[in-house]
């Protein structure tokens, strides 16, 4: 009976002290932070595997492998995180950084496009969708979208703009 006590009180002990879905993520905020993107998706694989619904921490991860140059990993990511909460707009937004990489540029506007759409202030999304337009031909089309990325104050823009635009 004594060992059954015993057991049943370290068993008790070591479940109180498991890390949440939480602090993992808050954990591979961190790792993020400070360039540790193996450490932090290794937190956020925790996350999620605790939570796997936890669209942020598939956006986080996804952020982490493509600094790690995992581009596809990083689309699959961000697929799951835009399928769990298809509002996440940066989720379309670096998707679409991440299909420029992999010079998809076409797949790159559709994702800009919804980015705006979702948030209509997002400055980046009009500036990496002229430079994608700018990179397929449309030039008219990608000076457009970089007045606008500075009328939201990209500075990005400015630069871009007096070079490439009347």
């Amino acid at each position: 009976m004594k060992n059954l006590i015993l057991t049943l009180t370290l068993l008790v002990s070591f479940v109180s002290f498991g890390q949440t879905a939480e602090e993992y993520f808050n954990s591979g905020n961190d790792k993020a932070e400070v360039k540790d993107h193996y450490g932090a998706i290794s937190d956020f694989n925790k996350a999620i595997e605790l939570n796997p619904n936890y669209a942020e921490a598939y956006y986080n991860r996804g952020i982490s492998k493509d600094d790690l140059k995992d581009f596809n990993g990083a689309i699959s990511d961000y697929n799951k995180a835009i399928e769990l909460d298809p509002n996440l707009a940066v989720a379309y937004y670096n998707r679409g950084n991440s299909k420029v990489d992999l010079k998809d540029y076409y797949g790159a506007i559709s994702d800009y496009t919804k980015a705006i759409e979702l948030d209509p202030n997002l400055a980046m999304a009009y500036h990496n969708r002229s430079i994608s337009k700018e990179l397929l031909g449309d030039l008219t089309g990608a000076c457009a979208d970089a007045k606008k990325a500075i009328n939201l104050g990209s500075n990005s823009s400015v630069k871009w703009m007096a070079s490439n635009c009347n």
